[in-house]
């Protein structure tokens, strides 16, 4: 089992529930393929650096989650015929990225971060 993150960005025409359906089904499908899903994030409306299928705005959302090596063959052609998605990354994470993120989700500072005197 690898450790992966997805990234979508969604047409912002989508309604709050279409929005959380697609992230259920996606999150579904994870599980259905005898994945695990590790943390989900939706970070919401935010505008882009540049403008995709002239729009300016998208909705994102970051899925992390952990399956066999040939599950994301799968997951790309699901999201390739996805009409709503705009945009989509699949990153490998290593142990310090799990790592990272889990320090970040608990509340633990990390080394790099400034503390305030």
């Amino acid at each position: 089992m690898n450790n992966y993150e997805l990234m979508v960005i969604f047409t912002p025409v989508l309604s709050e529930e279409d929005f959380k359906a697609a992230q259920k089904k996606y999150t579904a499908f994870v599980k259905e393929n005898g994945g695990k899903v590790v943390h989900e994030n939706p970070w919401g409306l935010k505008s882009l650096a540049y403008p995709i299928q002239k729009k300016t705005t998208g909705l994102y959302w970051v899925l992390e989650y952990s399956t066999p090596s040939d599950f994301n063959e799968k997951l790309q052609i699901q999201i390739l015929r996805d009409e709503t998605i705009l945009r989509f990354m699949i990153t490998k994470l290593d142990k310090y990225a799990v790592e990272y993120n889990n320090r970040k989700r608990s509340g633990v500072p990390s080394n790099n971060e400034k503390v305030e005197a």
